[in-house]
C-alpha cells in the first residue's frame, strides 16, 4: 500500500498548510525567528496533498536535485529520521534551505499543484524533516564510503563550499575547508539575519557535516595566508575548489557616499548579524545606532528586505526601501516582502537616489531623489527604470544602507597568475563541470556567477563535487 491513502482528488481538496508565525508587532522588536515551523500534524498534512505526479517537476527545477517524492513518503510513513537522511543525500543543509530557499521560483513554482491552487510547501517539509532530527537529537546521515587517499581543499565555508564538502566527503575523500573569518558559514552568517537564519542552526549544520568526517579552519586568508599553489604543491592537495563568494559591495556612484552615515549592506549586515553590534557594549563592535533615526535603504533583493528589516529591530523611527522599479519587478521572494509589510517598512517604488546630503560635520542628514518610470526591458528582461524630468524630491535620513549588488574579491585571482577570470575579475569556470584553467583547481557559486541565490551556489557545489571526484578517480583533465 502507498504511504498516501488518500486518491487524489481528496488530495487535492487540502488546503496548502500555513507556516506559524511570531506577531509582527513583536517581532520587531526582537532577532528571533519569524517563522516558528509547522508541527508534526500539519507537516503530515501537507505532505498528503503531493498528487504523485508522473513527471516530479520539482525535483528537476531542484538546484541540488533532492528527491522530494522520496523524502515526503518518508514523512508519511512517519520516518522523519529517514526523511532527513533522504535529503542530505543530495543537499548537505536542509536545515538551512528549508529557510532561505526561494522555494517559490524553483521546486515550489514548478508544482503541479500551481494549476488549480498553491503548490505543495516542499520548503516548509524540509525545514520540519531537519529541525525534527535537531530536536531529537539524533542525525539521519547518508552512507559515507570507504576512504581513497585523496585530499580536497575547499576555500570558503558558505553555500556553495559546504554542500560540495557534503557531496566529497560521502564519496570518501579527504576534505578540508578553509574559512578568511572567524566563524564558519560564510554569507549565512554575516549576510543572513538571526530571524530569517539563526546561527545555531548554521553551527548545527556545519556539525552534521564534521560528524561525517569534513575537517574545518578558520582565520586562513586564501591568497594571503597561503596561495592556491601552495595549497597543492607545499600541503599535497589533490583538488581544489574555489568558493568564495562575491564578497566586495558595489556603490552608486553618486555623491556624498562618503558622508557619516552611508553604509554598504554588507558592512552594515556583518556588524550586526555575525559580530552582534546590534549588542554593544556586550560584544565589542560598535554599530552607528538606529535608534529614533530615519533610515533608507536602497536595493530591491533579500539583502535590502535584510537590512531594513534589520534597521526596525534596531529601533528605527522610520524604515524605508527605495527601489528604482516597481514591486512586480523586486527580485526580493515573496514572503519577505510581505514579512517586511506587515512590520511597518515604507516602501518607495520607482524612486532613485542622486545625491547623499550631509551637515556641517559630514553626518548623513537627507537624500535627494528622483522619481522613475518604466521603459522597455533591459538585459535582465526586467523594464528599464527612465527618470522622470522635474520630479527631484528630498527626504530626510540619518542612516542610508546601500544593497544594490556585490561583485568579485580578487585576492584569490591575484596571487594566482594562471588562473583565468573575466573582465568583471569572476573567475572562469565550466558551467557543467566547474573546472577553471587551472589544473586540478574548481571554481563555483558567486565568485563564478556573480550575486546569486544560496540553494544556486549549492548547486554549483554538487557539480563541482562530481567534476572533483571524477578527476580525481580517473586522472583526466
Amino acid at each position: 500500500m502507498p504511504p498516501n491513502p488518500l486518491p487524489n482528488k481528496e488530495r487535492m481538496k487540502i488546503q496548502r498548510q500555513h507556516m506559524p508565525e511570531q506577531d509582527a508587532q513583536q517581532r520587531t522588536h526582537n532577532f528571533k525567528e519569524v517563522n516558528l515551523g509547522l508541527p508534526v500534524e500539519r507537516a503530515r498534512q501537507e505532505a498528503l496533498r503531493c498528487i504523485a505526479c508522473a513527471k516530479p517537476t520539482c525535483m528537476i527545477e531542484c538546484p541540488v536535485g533532492v528527491k522530494v517524492r522520496e523524502f515526503l513518503d518518508l514523512i508519511l510513513a512517519e520516518d522523519y529520521l529517514g526523511a532527513a537522511a533522504k535529503i542530505r543525500e543530495d543537499n548537505a543543509l536542509p536545515a538551512i534551505t528549508g529557510r532561505v530557499c526561494p522555494q517559490e521560483d524553483q521546486c515550489e513554482g514548478a508544482c503541479i499543484l500551481n494549476k488549480k491552487g498553491d503548490s505543495l510547501a516542499i520548503g516548509y517539509l524540509e525545514r520540519f524533516v531537519a529541525d525534527y532530527e535537531q530536536k531529537t537529537g539524533k542525525l539521519g546521515l547518508p552512507p559515507v564510503a570507504r576512504k581513497t587517499g585523496k585530499k580536497v581543499a575547499i576555500v570558503g565555508s558558505g553555500p556553495a563550499g559546504l554542500s560540495c564538502a557534503g557531496d566529497l566527503i560521502q564519496k570518501g575523500h579527504e576534505v578540508r575547508v578553509f574559512e578568511a573569518l572567524h566563524e564558519l558559514g560564510g554569507v549565512l552568517v554575516y549576510g543572513i539575519p538571526e530571524f530569517r537564519l539563526p546561527r545555531d542552526i548554521v553551527r548545527q549544520e556545519i556539525h552534521n557535516l564534521r560528524r561525517m568526517g569534513v575537517e574545518f579552519e578558520t582565520n586562513v586568508v586564501v591568497g594571503k595566508t597561503v596561495t592556491i599553489d601552495e595549497l597543492m604543491q607545499n600541503e599535497r592537495y589533490d583538488a581544489v575548489f574555489i568558493a568564495t563568494g562575491a564578497g566586495l559591495p558595489v556603490f552608486l556612484n553618486i555623491p556624498g557616499e562618503h558622508l557619516v552615515g552611508v553604509f554598504s549592506a554588507n558592512e552594515f549586515l556583518t556588524r550586526v548579524n555575525l559580530m552582534r553590534g546590534y549588542r554593544f557594549p556586550e560584544y565589542d563592535e560598535p554599530l552607528y545606532d538606529c535608534k529614533d533615526k530615519d533610515v533608507v535603504v536602497i536595493g530591491g533583493g533579500n539583502t535590502a528586505m535584510d537590512a531594513v528589516r534589520t534597521s526596525l529591530r534596531l529601533g528605527a523611527k522610520s524604515a524605508a526601501l527605495l527601489y528604482r522599479r516597481s514591486e512586480a519587478e523586486m527580485p526580493a521572494r515573496k514572503e519577505e516582502v510581505a514579512h517586511a509589510r506587515q512590520e511597518g517598512v515604507d516602501f518607495q517604488m520607482l524612486v532613485n537616489p542622486v545625491e547623499f546630503l550631509g551637515d556641517e560635520h559630514g553626518r548623513l542628514r537627507s537624500v535627494r531623489c528622483q522619481r522613475m518610470e518604466l521603459g522597455e526591458p533591459d538585459a535582465s528582461g526586467r523594464r528599464r527604470p527612465v527618470p522622470i524630468a522635474g520630479s527631484e524630491f528630498t527626504r530626510p535620513a540619518a542612516l542610508a544602507i546601500i544593497a544594490v549588488g556585490t561583485t568579485a574579491n580578487p585576492m584569490i585571482q591575484s596571487s594566482t597568475p594562471d588562473l583565468k577570470t573575466n573582465k568583471w575579475r569572476y573567475i572562469e569556470a565550466d558551467p557543467e563541470t566547474q573546472r577553471t584553467s587551472k589544473r586540478g583547481v574548481f571554481a563555483g557559486g558567486d565568485i563564478v556567477t556573480g550575486g546569486a541565490t544560496v540553494i544556486l551556489a549549492m548547486g554549483a557545489g554538487r557539480k563541482a563535487a562530481k567534476s572533483v571526484h571524477e578527476y580525481l578517480t580517473t586522472g583526466s583533465w
